[in-house]
Parts: C-alpha cells; sequence; structure tokens
C-alpha cells in the first residue's frame, strides 16, 4: 500500500513527500548541508534567523564557526544587509577558510524588508570576488539564500 492508500504495483516507484517540520523539509536542509561538515557564520546580528541557525546547527551536528575561526571550513553561512558595507570584501573575507570545493551561502533579507540587497548588486559582487552563483533557495521567511561556489570548486 501507499501512503496515499493505494496499492504500489511490483516494479513502480511513488515519490511521497515530506511532512512539514522534518528534517528533510527544514529551510537548513535546502542549503544541502550536510553531517559532519565545518560551517562557518559571518554577519550574525540580532535579526538573523535563529530557528534557521539551530536547523544548520542540528544537521551538521556541532555548533557554527564564528568569523574569528581559522580551520577549513566545507560551507560559509554568510548574513547580508544592504548597509553592511561592502559586499565584495565579505565575499572575500567568506573565502579566506573556505575549502577549495565549499560553498558560500550569502543570506540576505527578503525582497520589500529592510536591508534587502538586490539580486543584481549580488550579481555584480559575486564575479569580482571570484564566486558565482548557482542557486538562490528560500530556507526562512525572512531570507534569501544565494549559493555562491568558486571557479576552481564550481560544481
Amino acid at each position: 500500500m501507499t501512503a496515499g492508500g493505494g496499492t504500489a504495483h511490483e516494479g513502480e516507484t511513488h515519490t511521497v513527500s515530506e511532512t512539514a517540520g522534518a528534517p528533510a523539509t527544514s529551510g537548513a536542509a535546502r542549503l544541502a548541508l550536510k553531517a559532519g561538515q565545518a560551517v562557518q557564520e559571518r554577519g550574525y546580528d540580532d535579526d538573523v534567523d535563529h530557528d534557521l541557525r539551530d536547523s544548520v546547527e542540528e544537521i551538521i551536528g556541532s555548533e557554527l564557526l564564528d568569523e574569528d575561526d581559522v580551520d577549513v571550513v566545507d560551507a560559509v553561512i554568510l548574513w547580508w544587509r544592504e548597509d553592511d558595507g561592502d559586499l565584495v570584501d565579505a565575499l572575500v573575507d567568506s573565502l579566506v577558510s573556505l575549502a577549495d570545493d565549499g560553498v558560500v551561502w550569502l543570506l540576505t533579507p527578503k525582497a520589500g524588508s529592510v536591508g534587502h540587497v538586490r539580486p543584481s548588486d549580488v550579481e555584480e559582487a559575486a564575479p569580482t570576488a571570484g564566486l558565482f552563483a548557482t542557486s538562490t533557495v528560500k530556507p526562512s521567511p525572512d531570507w534569501t539564500a544565494t549559493r555562491l561556489v568558486s571557479g576552481r570548486g564550481r560544481r
């Protein structure tokens, strides 16, 4: 029997969606992070999504590293707002501890929110910092995440 109550026939496959709130559907899961990864957080302030942070820590099985840590990391979560300064500089700083095949998740306030960063600003800053945008997801109600990879780690 399938999750919907019907009968599955031999050889057929059926997709069953996850229930809301399950780890596979959490905003953190949209960032494609995995258990055991080292993840550095930059740009932390009172307005970050604390539920998203908690979910990331649950998935990776450890606390997020702060921007003063110099260990090599698999990913960087960079919270960024329009008035935070020079985005290129922040992206370059994010690369200091990032593994060659690592990813920077640039989290910006959603459109219409205070501190929103225009996508064109990200598209302009990323290549200047040696990064390329590969996708954008919405991991939380108030933040948009853009996945950035370096040219050498592009996948």
